[in-house]
């Protein structure tokens, strides 16, 4: 039995900024982290290309800046390196392959009682703590519809947390379902690799620029969220025009509202929407010399 007076589930990002503000505070916490690393989601279930589609100002942990020469979207490889300096600065010792099991919280002593597995020794260990802090992460878990035929499809089916790279499907045809962030820039990867990409878009969705995103969430320190949303849309409006004709419809709430209460973020583009405008114009042209 293991006493401790905070234990925080999660090695990624949010866990190990956690770990620095009870550290800064002075205040003995323990973290345990069911992979064998922290921040495993951005190691090994990232694609190669991805960058942060946030600028950094908003994407620094507490109490640790990046480095001065970094540019403004931080890619995959420096904010790996940026989360290691920060574990080694702040000394975060997290209990890797350390998998939480239950949690139940005792209204008489106010405290949890957690049960974990240490899965390399196979053994349980149990932590009585004041507080437990979850921070597992809100893309942790594979997220697979159920698709009928799926398990008998001759080609190769993966999930976006395994894509590396089109390098490895240059020349073949790749349908992409999921028009979120990953998806579009999942699609852009691949079409820019030589395959034959095409992709499945089946909700509303608000595509911004990173450049847009960041002047959002800028003027949302000053302005309401409502007054913020509809400048972005005018401005992706005026940047992308109508994509309706291409089959991408905006979602009635405005982007900043639509995050705030649904959790659900913009497409911000990499150059995905016009790769669809271009292959969308040359249908139209096909389409217009076989009939008339």
């Amino acid at each position: 039995m293991e006493n401790v007076a905070v234990l925080i589930v999660g090695g990624g990002p949010a866990g190990l900024a956690m770990a620095a503000c009870l550290t800064h505070l002075s205040i003995p916490y323990v973290i345990v982290e069911r992979e064998d690393c922290s921040a495993s989601l951005w190691r090994n279930r990232a694609y190669d290309r991805l960058k942060l589609h946030l600028a950094k100002e908003f994407c620094e942990l507490p109490h640790m800046s990046y480095p001065v020469d970094a540019p403004t979207y931080i890619p995959k490889a420096m904010f790996v390196k940026y989360l290691d300096d920060y574990t080694k600065h702040f000394n975060i010792q997290p209990k890797y392959l350390t998998c939480v099991e239950s949690s139940e919280y005792d209204n008489d002593k106010k405290c949890w009682s957690i049960v974990a597995r240490d899965m390399e020794e196979g053994t349980t260990i149990n932590f009585i703590a004041k507080f437990l802090v979850v921070a597992s992460g809100e893309n942790s878990a594979e997220n697979i519809p159920v698709i009928p035929g799926l398990d008998s499809f001759p080609g190769e089916a993966i999930h976006s947390s395994r894509y590396k790279s089109g390098k490895s499907f240059s020349g073949k045809s790749v349908l992409v379902i999921g028009s979120g962030n990953s998806g579009m820039e999942i699609a852009y990867d691949l079409a820019t690799h030589g395959v034959n990409t095409s992709i499945v878009i089946r909700s509303p969705i608000h595509v911004m620029t990173k450049e847009v995103i960041r002047l959002g969430m800028t003027l949302a320190h000053h302005l309401p969220l409502n007054l913020v949303d509809n400048l972005l849309v005018m401005v992706a409006k005026f940047i992308f025009g109508d994509l309706s004709r291409h089959g991408i419809t905006m979602p009635k709430m405005g982007p900043m509202i639509l995050k705030t209460k649904t959790g659900r973020s913009a497409v911000i583009d990499v150059g995905t929407i016009g790769l669809i405008k271009k292959a969308s114009s040359k249908k139209h042209q096909y389409d217009h010399g076989k009939y008339s």
